[in-house]
């Protein structure tokens, strides 16, 4: 990209490396939770339901996923006996899905791991950058929730959304 200011850039450069740790994230996080019979996105459903029952769609927006690609999750853990699913009564169409005992043992099992992972993973990282990474990224997350600006959902060229030169 040309012409951007010094922030969109440097926003760039964190997006491109945002893509690459997510990948590397999940490669890591199947590489653990494989040890306990799980993939990394039914660790990510367990986690979220061990917060209390939810929906899929609820589980997605969560994670900023699509909600088909939660409910297939939600079969499999279902079928494995580690989440069930239960009448929702502020949405018939919208199953409630809670943890099993066999779903919190599971969870239970993976947390030592876990905890060893998260603190390699700090160990060399200063605690105020990492808060103020967690700020950075809560509201990048609350801008894109926003939704892309109209003129760049319109395919409008740089000029369009930047003003005449």
């Amino acid at each position: 990209m040309t012409d951007l200011s010094p922030a969109a850039e440097t926003l760039s450069d964190i997006t491109t490396e945002l893509f690459a740790v997510n990948g590397a994230l999940l490669r890591a996080g199947d590489a653990l939770s494989a040890r306990f019979g799980l993939t990394s996105a039914r660790w990510q459903v367990l986690g979220l339901l061990a917060e209390g029952p939810q929906s899929a769609a609820h589980l997605a927006r969560e994670r900023g996923l699509r909600r088909q690609a939660v409910q297939q999750t939600v079969v499999k853990l279902v079928e494995e006996g580690l989440v069930s699913t239960s009448p929702n009564p502020a949405d018939r169409r919208a199953p409630l899905v809670s943890l099993t005992a066999k779903g919190t043992d599971a969870l239970a099992r993976i947390e030592p791991a876990e905890r060893l992972w998260m603190e390699h993973l700090a160990g060399g990282l200063d605690p105020d950058d990492l808060k103020a990474t967690l700020r950075l990224l809560r509201g990048l997350r609350a801008v894109l929730a926003e939704g892309l600006p109209p003129t760049a959902v319109g395919g409008a060229d740089a000029a369009d959304v930047t003003g005449p030169a």
